[in-house]
This record gives C-alpha cells, sequence and structure tokens, in this order.
C-alpha cells in the first residue's frame, strides 16, 4: 500500500479517523499510540481545545454563580435594617404603654376642657362646611365625647360665633391673677381683663 500523499512511499500507518494510508513524514501521532493524517490531527487538536475552551467557560461561570451568592456588605446592611424595621413595628403594634383609663377630672382643669372644646369646633366646621355650632351642646356626641355628667363642664366655657373670626372660645371665668386664654379660628390670643 503506497502513501495517498506521496505515491512513491510505501504506507505504514492508517488515520485512525479517516482510514487513509501514511508514510511515517505523513502520520501525526495522537494520543494512545494513533496516527492521524494532517487534516484529522487538525480537526482532533482544534475539537480539544474547542472542548477544554468550553471547560473553561463552564468552571468561570460557576465560579461567578459562587462569587454571587457570597454576602455581601450591602446583603448583611439589607438584613440587618429590615431586622430592626420589623423589631421597631413589633414594639409599636405590640408593646410599649397602655394608654391610661379613666377620664379627666374636667372641673379642676378647665383650660384642658377648653383645649379639647376647641378641637371639637374644628372637627365640627370641617365636617359641615366650614360653619360653626351655635352653641356648643351641638357638638355633642358627634364631635365631642362628653357624658352626661360631664355635659354640665360646658358652662365653664364662654362661646360666641363671630362673623369675622368665625367664632370665639375662652373660660367664662379665669382665675383671677392669670391671663385669659381665647381662642378662635385665627389661633390663640390673650386677654388680661
Amino acid at each position: 500500500m503506497k502513501c495517498k500523499n506521496h505515491p512513491d512511499r510505501r504506507a505504514e500507518h492508517l488515520c485512525a479517523s479517516c482510514g487513509k494510508p501514511l508514510c511515517s513524514d505523513c502520520a501525526e501521532e495522537g494520543k494512545e499510540g494513533k496516527y492521524f493524517c494532517f487534516q484529522c490531527a487538525m480537526l482532533s487538536s482544534v475539537s480539544a481545545v474547542g472542548t477544554t475552551m468550553k471547560d473553561k467557560a463552564e468552571k468561570s461561570a460557576g465560579k461567578r454563580d459562587r462569587e454571587k451568592k457570597k454576602w455581601t456588605p450591602f446583603r448583611y446592611f439589607v438584613v440587618f435594617s429590615s431586622v430592626l424595621i420589623l423589631g421597631m413595628w413589633g414594639v409599636i403594634l405590640f408593646g410599649g404603654e397602655k394608654a391610661p383609663t379613666g377620664s379627666a377630672d374636667l372641673a379642676s382643669q378647665p383650660r384642658v376642657l377648653l383645649f379639647m372644646v376647641d378641637g371639637a369646633i374644628k372637627r365640627y366646621a370641617h365636617y359641615e362646611g366650614n360653619r360653626y355650632p351655635a352653641s356648643l351642646n351641638d357638638l355633642v356626641p358627634k364631635y365631642l365625647a362628653l357624658g352626661e355628667r360631664d355635659r354640665g363642664h360646658l358652662a365653664m366655657l364662654k362661646y360666641v360665633r363671630d362673623p369675622e373670626v368665625g367664632y370665639l372660645l375662652s373660660l367664662a371665668q379665669p382665675e383671677l391673677g392669670q391671663l385669659n386664654v381665647v381662642i378662635s379660628s385665627k389661633g390663640i390670643s390673650y386677654d388680661a381683663s
């Protein structure tokens, strides 16, 4: 048998891939003692390099995935902040002090009553189309939560609807030597008389 590339030489090997007869100069020795022609040897080496590159790409992708799964300082910050916020909401919703029970003694604290009634007047005006009540009794019970026994304390206050400022609210009999607080829709003022 003669070499496919050199017809004057005797073939000593056969290409392991395509089966061409090859002389010793044309045969390329590959792995495991196999011999290949030049074209098949090139294809084999290129495919081996391609496989190696593919393996390297897969390894680097796996390495990147592992790096992505690592906890960065930002992730620690987000988790810590979330836990802190949830803890604060838990304290706000389920902890803390309970609201005081009972009621205030409005007879001994007329200024507390004064500011409570002022808030009720403002709610009345908001929900009743910017109108003010004709009397303070119009506020109870919808805008001012007073029981029957506390309703009499409204007599401690002086209330007048005023066309210029809307209303004037003050204590009916202020204590001697103290400034009388006068509340209107425009704000708070003090009266010395």
